[in-house]
């Protein structure tokens, strides 16, 4: 009759060989590091797209803002001004109309307060869009020009675009602001 000592090591024998066994300990390094190499990769692209967007917002919503300054448009309407501006995002913006809601509020000489810093964005799960300002103001008028841009991110998934989306599926909001003096009518100089 065998001992319990005896029993015990014929039962750990093939465990304590598999605990010697040093295959396949780069494996486990492997399964350890590399999600958060990809994570830290997908994260850095993922800002870099947004960073590039919001660039060419910044740089749209100012070449529109000159144009509307200096008077290229004899009655620009919100639909004008959209078209411009999404004209000018080299197509790096997708839906770039659709998804764009733009104000423009004239800044009162007398407080010279500004709008509130949140701007109005389009609203993905309702049919009504909000109603924004679109003032053009007077001449000589301090105005401010808010575009607020919904994009979808690149890779929807990750912890870093479902940290930036305010609601999950509405997107995150690329906000952008100029200003600039309506120009007095040259004829009534």
């Amino acid at each position: 009759m065998m001992d319990a000592k005896h029993i015990l090591r014929k039962v750990c024998a093939p465990f304590r060989r598999l605990v010697r066994n040093r295959e396949g300990s780069a494996t486990v390094e492997f399964v350890v590091f590399v999600p958060v190499f990809v994570f830290m990769f997908v994260s850095s692209f993922e800002v870099a797209v947004i960073n590039i967007r919001q660039g060419m917002l910044d740089q749209a919503l100012d070449k529109t803002v000159r144009e509307l300054r200096l008077g290229t448009w004899p009655n620009p309407t919100p639909a004008i001004i959209k078209a411009d501006l999404c004209g000018r995002t080299a197509g790096i913006i997708a839906n770039c109309e659709s998804q764009l809601m733009l104000e423009l509020t004239p800044v009162p000489r007398d407080s010279w307060t500004v709008p509130a810093a949140g701007a109005n964005c389009v609203d993905r799960g309702s049919t009504v869009e909000p109603t924004v300002s679109f003032n053009q103001g007077g001449e000589n008028e301090m105005m401010i020009v808010r575009a607020c841009l919904l994009i979808d991110p690149f890779f929807p998934g990750t912890k870093l675009a479902l940290m930036l989306e305010e609601n999950e599926g509405d997107g995150i909001a690329l906000i952008a602001t100029s200003g600039f003096v309506n120009e007095p009518i040259l004829g009534e100089l």
